[in-house]
């Protein structure tokens, strides 16, 4: 394989790797170390790759024994899993997280239509800019503080309602 598809595969499956690492590391720091040593072995190794097809089984491969070299680095930390459970994430990650994903973000969007056009833009407002619930709550006469309150209860309303839209596809 080229390097430059591999490049691309590897942008494209990022998230996806870096998902199943934090699924077995303690912190997203731990997963930062592991997702760049493993694109380092994966570059070293980019002649074993033939098809695109093969690359996410690969991938995942090489991630699993930088995730097992880097929890035997950090052995003496008490707040990493033990090595069965680990083998049992990584078999359970050989679901297809990409579909997981597609299936959370359509139940995103059918959850986000059951509130209100005011209820949206408040859920949404932390994503579009840093000052978006600050500038919100000005135009409304209140202050941040109280938004951010209703913010959380709508988060955890949307949470509710993704939980059930998820559990019912699967």
């Amino acid at each position: 394989m080229d390097k430059d598809r591999f490049l691309t595969l590897f942008l494209k499956h990022e998230r996806e790797l870096a998902g199943i690492a934090r699924a077995a590391l303690p912190d997203w720091n731990a997963v930062d170390d592991v997702i760049q040593e493993a694109s380092l072995v994966m570059w070293r190794k980019i002649d074993q790759l033939q098809a695109d097809d093969e690359f996410i089984p690969w991938a995942r491969m090489i991630l699993r024994f930088e995730v097992l070299k880097y929890r035997r680095s950090c052995s003496r930390d008490r707040l990493l899993l033990d090595d069965d459970l680990v083998s049992l994430i990584a078999v359970e990650s050989k679901d297809d997280p990409a579909e997981f994903v597609h299936q959370q973000r359509s139940a995103v969007r059918e959850c986000l239509k059951r509130f209100s056009p005011d209820h949206q833009r408040l859920l949404l407002a932390p994503y579009t800019r840093d000052d978006a619930v600050k500038e919100i709550a000005e135009a409304a006469g209140k202050t941040a503080n109280s938004l951010y309150k209703r913010l959380g209860r709508l988060r955890s309303k949307l949470h509710d309602c993704v939980r059930l839209q998820v559990g019912a596809a699967t």
